[in-house]
């Protein structure tokens, strides 16, 4: 049987009454937890007698991850639903408490069928996984010109009756599309998404700076892998980096792998917008599982060193990455620890308009590393 431990004088991400937390663990499991010192008057002796004593001043006790953009993992992905256990397994053990599955650019019969399929297992709660709580459609309303792991046969123009679609398929559970504002005529489908309650990212874009401040003006409020499937951030054509940093309503994704995003640039858009940044992972089916050939919606892809590119191509295919590696790559490259942990925990909830999970939390070592998933 796992040994009961205490950990005390943790950091406290979310501070109440005192800076300092401490819980009472057996295994992953929660036993007890409380602010500051209260643990000396509030366990009994049989309590401390039994439990091994541990001070943690350099750990950090944080809620749950919240991954906002995942196609999957463990060799499963959300367009082959309802098969997704080990997808939601792989990024439960690394600690995402709550998930939302993102679906690749297909034909819309398709992704309506995907999320038909994957509907009744929205907001189940299974030991040791994590819980879908919703749908990003990443396409099929982008543009060809920055279309990355995406088929090009799927991408279409947005309209508001091609979008009505999704959203009826979803049952009211599309959280977020990422759509090319400047495929989009006259903003119209930006516009249907706002007054549907649907959060819209501007991503997979060769839109302008001002294309995507106008986006962001008319509601936008995301930003799909910043960095990435995009024009770059350029002293004279700015871009929607730019735009994006300049809408302090908008939240900037980065995929922090080492891979997507190079260490200085991840620095920078914690800069750009402080406490607008969320850790995403953009998983595909490879996260957790060795290399090898994959597949991402109706492309072939090869992982190769934990890296997923198109068959044959240098084209980046989602990534391997669970929000745990994530926050340690964030901190090894100079992001503070409660910043990197914010990113992945109420910086994306929020974006969402999610709440924090009340049920899950994790223990982060001071560089960042996981070294406990705790659930009550």
């Amino acid at each position: 049987m796992p040994r009961t431990i205490l950990f005390h004088s943790l950091r406290h991400l979310t501070p109440q009454s005192s800076p300092t937390a401490w819980v009472l663990v057996e295994g992953e499991r929660l036993l007890a937890m409380g602010e500051g010192e209260s643990w000396r008057e509030q366990l009994t002796a049989d309590q401390l007698a039994s439990a091994q004593v541990r001070e943690a001043g350099n750990w950090l006790l944080a809620p749950g991850f919240t991954d906002i953009h995942c196609h999957g993992g463990g060799g499963a992905a959300f367009e082959d639903a309802p098969d997704v256990a080990p997808a939601l397994r792989v990024h439960g053990q690394a600690g995402t408490s709550a998930l939302v599955a993102s679906l690749v650019s297909n034909p819309l019969e398709q992704m309506q069928a995907s999320m038909a399929q994957l509907l009744p297992l929205m907001d189940h709660k299974v030991p040791g996984q994590a819980r879908l709580v919703g749908f990003h459609a990443e396409g099929p309303f982008i543009s060809p010109a920055h279309k990355g792991a995406h088929s090009p046969e799927a991408l279409r123009t947005p309209t508001p009756d091609a979008l009505e679609q999704l959203w009826e398929a979803s049952e009211g559970r599309l959280l977020q599309i990422t759509l090319a504002p400047e495929t989009d005529p006259a903003l119209a489908t930006l516009q249907r998404c706002v007054e549907l309650g649907i959060k819209v990212a501007v991503g997979h874009t060769d839109a302008t700076y001002y294309q995507a401040k106008a986006a962001f003006d008319e509601g936008a409020s995301l930003l799909t892998h910043t960095f990435n499937a995009m024009p770059p951030l350029h002293h004279r054509q700015p871009g929607p980096v730019a735009a994006a940093a300049d809408s302090p309503h908008v939240t900037l994704e980065v995929i922090c792998d080492g891979v997507h995003v190079h260490g200085p640039m991840v620095r920078a858009a914690f800069a750009l917008a402080p406490g607008r940044v969320a850790l995403v992972t953009d998983a595909m089916a490879a996260a957790g599982c060795a290399d090898g050939p994959y597949r991402l919606g109706s492309l072939a892809v090869e992982v190769q060193d934990s890296i997923a590119r198109i068959r044959g191509t240098e084209t980046i295919a989602g990534s391997t990455l669970t929000l745990a590696r994530a926050v340690e790559q964030a901190v090894a490259f100079g992001v503070p620890l409660t910043e990197a942990a914010q990113a992945a925990t109420s910086v994306p909830a929020a974006a969402l308009g999610l709440a924090e999970p009340a049920d899950s939390y994790t223990l982060l070592g001071a560089n960042g590393s996981l070294q406990g998933v705790l659930r009550g």
